[in-house]
């Protein structure tokens, strides 16, 4: 893929001399949002600048062998304020993987406090709801560690990347793919991950980490969600699954733990629309995923105040599980009666 050569010569501008940089990523960050802000904030510091990468919370346990994971800083726990300070004396921040402040929670009430310093986005969602004075915004990517790379493809050679940073890399391309199956695959992203494989990294290993590294409770939850909690509509076309706060005590959950559950109805041979919808202290998380036309971009958008891809995306909801679910399947049947399902 082609960036933008005029934002990329912007960039080169803004990136002259040593600067004060910032990386941030979204609430819940997953491996593109981790691999992504890793490699990039490796690749800066190469170039001398001072770099901090934040996100808003806690990353999955399952993620926490890609490399200088440890020196993020989770906002939620920074009682030193760091992040604050970063935040403030920030001469670029980089916003990666998220197209709107929004997605940051509270860590987006700090941003604005800081007027004087370059916004960048980095991100492949689609309408960027917010205003960036250099925008790498391309929907069509399947990941933003594919944007990553194609910058620094471009910038200073695909030959510059380190293994360290081929594995932050791998990890969100692989992470934000479904490894590989989903749409938006590309020549070029495959010859990405060739010139990733170059650098020694052992895939295998890579997925292991990421799939195969999960607590028991995780796999008893798993279970249970899909026996008890799963719900087909529409001569089994539409499924929706439910995790309350209790249930998951109940199974030790752990930050991450019911990532993919989502994707597993649209296993079945007819299934075009998956939900989940997990309960959180003030309101339910709701994660859609989709099969061909069903565009659950514009679903999240019109039902449930999100949005994200064609094929994934999510949105919150203020009311009670039981409300929440009612909801869902009222919007199910004006969508379908549309002809969009």
């Amino acid at each position: 893929m082609n960036l933008s050569e005029k934002n990329i010569e912007a960039l080169k501008e803004l990136l002259e001399g040593k600067k004060r940089v910032v990386i941030l990523s979204h609430t819940n960050p997953d491996g593109d949002a981790l691999g992504s802000s890793i490699a990039w904030k490796m690749a800066l510091q190469r170039l001398g600048h001072q770099v901090e990468a934040i996100v808003p919370n806690a990353y999955p346990y399952y993620l926490e062998w890609i490399p200088t994971i440890k020196d993020v800083i989770i906002y939620r726990n920074d009682e030193a304020g760091v992040a604050e300070r970063a935040v403030a004396e920030a001469d670029i921040i980089f916003s990666l993987d998220f197209h709107t402040l929004s997605r940051l929670d509270a860590l987006g009430d700090i941003i604005d406090r800081n007027q004087r310093a370059t916004r960048v986005l980095i991100d492949h969602h689609l309408n960027p709801a917010e205003e960036f004075d250099i925008m790498f915004s391309y929907p069509e990517a399947s990941s933003t560690s594919y944007l990553i790379y194609c910058l620094i493809e471009q910038l200073w050679g695909a030959k510059s990347i380190t293994r360290e940073q081929a594995e932050a890399l791998y990890a969100g391309m692989m992470t934000d793919t479904g490894n590989f199956s989903f749409s938006t695959l590309t020549p070029h992203l495959f010859r990405a991950v060739a010139n990733l494989a170059e650098t020694g990294i052992d895939i295998p290993q890579l997925y292991n980490n990421v799939y195969n590294s999960f607590t028991e409770g995780r796999a008893r939850l798993f279970g249970y969600v899909i026996n008890r909690k799963m719900k087909l509509l529409r001569k089994g076309t539409v499924a929706h699954l439910s995790l309350t706060e209790e249930e998951m005590r109940r199974f030790w959950f752990q930050q991450g733990d019911n990532e993919g559950f989502v994707n597993y109805p649209l296993t079945i041979k007819k299934m075009r629309l998956s939900a989940i919808f997990t309960e959180h202290h003030d309101f339910i998380r709701v994660s859609l995923r989709s099969r061909g036309r069903v565009d659950v971009n514009l679903f999240a958008q019109r039902y449930f105040n999100g949005g994200g891809h064609k094929n994934a995306a999510g949105g919150k909801s203020f009311v009670s599980m039981a409300e929440t679910i009612k909801h869902f399947e009222k919007a199910v049947e004006e969508f379908a009666a549309e002809g969009l399902l």
